[in-house]
């Protein structure tokens, strides 16, 4: 197939550039890779895109269009002591063992530099992980982009490539470092992570099972790399986008936000929709909250408890998205208070399976997203001008919610600094302000303007664009450097 494909390249007059994609194995960076893929696919271009085979087969099935374009590529992921059997992306697996998945993918670089030896592409553009490509790359001459699915805030709170490269061997930091905006911010900012929360950062900064640090695995893929791609866009977040420059001395080139198209789906999920879709049709416009915490955020019964009873005592119509996410091992973590479902019966559902969130939110009686602020959520919910409540949870996912609270697009739901619990009043009195309360019409008025820089698609189109005109101009510059030694 891999052969196929290639000679398709050679014989396609069509074709610009050939370039293989590589994600990191989790979802919410494997869907927003291959988004990326078809928007460059469209252009002409031909894309190899790699991964797992478990993770190929849960793909959602690409349209005929991109049947010569795009090229799903299998590379089995090695056996490592401590990953469960059949596990091949974070949503298989509890936090604690994502270390291990790490080590697996780097056990990929044999079978990936093959790949790369007989086919040649033009460019690699990769996730964050595969920190060891550089000089496999630099040997055969391929070109490689670092594509970065969150927001441009987080990665300049890491600081440069050196600062990566080097935290983990200068003395141990402590959580305070991290809780107030970093220094080499030339601008005011709120971006800054909670207590609760800098523990993540600092675990970061320290040598794993895999035999390097995160921070270090992040540094190492950027050095070097001929451009850094980011899923954001200059009207939103233009002076972190320069601060990046500035940090990392390489060409920054946002692509957009990437709305997802809101297209009907054909599936076996449709019965669910016609169900959904019954229930909001019956409420008020504007008058629900919908939440939904993500596919990989696990909550323990005490949080769902307090925000259950939080919803409940808002008195407002709620529509509550609560699955089981495939890494867990039972269902005690999604039981619900006592007779909770039948106070709450005819204003809120608690929904346990999968929602087609696009329809709903793009549903006039939603409102408001009570969202936990991964990044993907967060344009979601924005381009449809809904003003956020936010319960972030891991990773970049607070700094997001800094960086909206700071724009006055949502709120933040207050959490005790030390451990991040939060209480059902607490809750409600977020759900309350952001929803109906007079304090929360500014909020809810610019949620609704900043919808046409989230929703825009012909700005982002302009972007993929200019990515794949420098995408094209970087190769033949390279190659006329070629010719010239050659000679």
């Amino acid at each position: 197939m891999a052969a196929e494909f290639v000679k398709s390249l050679a014989d396609g007059v069509e074709c610009k550039l050939h370039i293989v994609v590589f994600p990191w194995l989790a979802f919410g960076h494997i869907i927003p890779y291959l988004e990326l893929s078809k928007l460059i696919a469209q252009k002409g271009n031909k894309i190899s895109f790699i991964s797992t085979p478990r993770n190929i087969d849960r793909l959602p099935k690409l349209p005929l269009e991109y049947s010569t374009s795009i090229n799903l590529v299998k590379i089995p992921l090695p056996k490592v002591d401590g990953l469960p059997e059949n596990a091949e992306a974070t949503m298989d697996i509890h936090t604690k063992d994502i270390v291990y998945l790490k080590k697996a993918l780097d056990g990929m670089e044999l079978e990936l530099t093959s790949f790369l030896e007989k086919n040649s592409p033009d460019w690699v553009i990769h996730d964050f992980a595969p920190y060891w490509l550089a000089p496999i790359t630099t040997r055969l001459g391929i070109s490689r982009g670092f594509f970065r699915i969150i927001n441009a805030c987080f990665l300049a709170f890491l600081g440069s490539t050196d600062m990566m490269l080097t935290g983990s061997t200068n003395p141990p930091p402590t959580p305070e470092e991290f809780m107030v905006p970093a220094k080499w911010i030339p601008f005011e900012t709120k971006a800054a992570f909670r207590r609760h929360e800098a523990k993540w950062i600092v675990d970061a900064m320290q040598k794993n099972v895999s035999g390097v640090s995160d921070l270090y695995r992040t540094g190492a893929t950027i050095k070097d790399v001929d451009v850094i791609i980011i899923r954001q866009c200059r009207e939103f977040e233009g002076q972190w986008l320069k601060l990046l420059e500035d940090l990392h001395h390489r060409p920054i080139l946002p692509v957009g936000l990437m709305p997802p198209p809101l297209h009907d789906s054909n599936d076996e999920n449709n019965e669910n929709w016609a169900c959904i879709k019954e229930w909001l049709d019956e409420r008020t416009k504007g008058s629900v909250v919908y939440v939904a915490l993500g596919s990989e955020v696990t909550i323990g019964p005490t949080e769902i408890n307090e925000l259950a009873h939080g919803l409940e005592l808002s008195g407002l119509p709620f529509f509550w998205v609560l699955r089981k996410p495939s890494n867990s091992e039972n269902m005690d973590y999604i039981e619900l208070p006592d007779g909770f479902e039948e106070r709450i019966y005819g204003r809120g559902i608690v929904w346990k399976s999968w929602v087609p969130q696009l329809k709903i939110l793009s549903h006039e009686s939603v409102g408001g997203f009570l969202t936990h602020c991964g990044w993907s959520s967060v344009i979601e919910g924005l381009m449809f001008g809904h003003a956020l409540i936010m319960l972030p949870f891991l990773v970049d996912q607070g700094l997001n919610a800094r960086i909206l609270e700071d724009k006055e697009i949502g709120i933040e739901i207050p959490r005790n600094e030390e451990d991040g619990s939060y209480t059902r009043d607490s809750v409600s009195s977020s759900v309350k302000m952001v929803m109906v309360e007079r304090d929360g019409k500014k909020i809810r008025e610019k949620a609704k303007e900043i919808s046409s820089i989230f929703g825009d698609r012909r700005l982002y189109d302009k972007y993929i664009e200019d990515l794949i005109q420098f995408l094209e101009d970087h190769r033949k510059m390279c190659k006329g450097h070629s010719s010239q030694n050659l000679m």
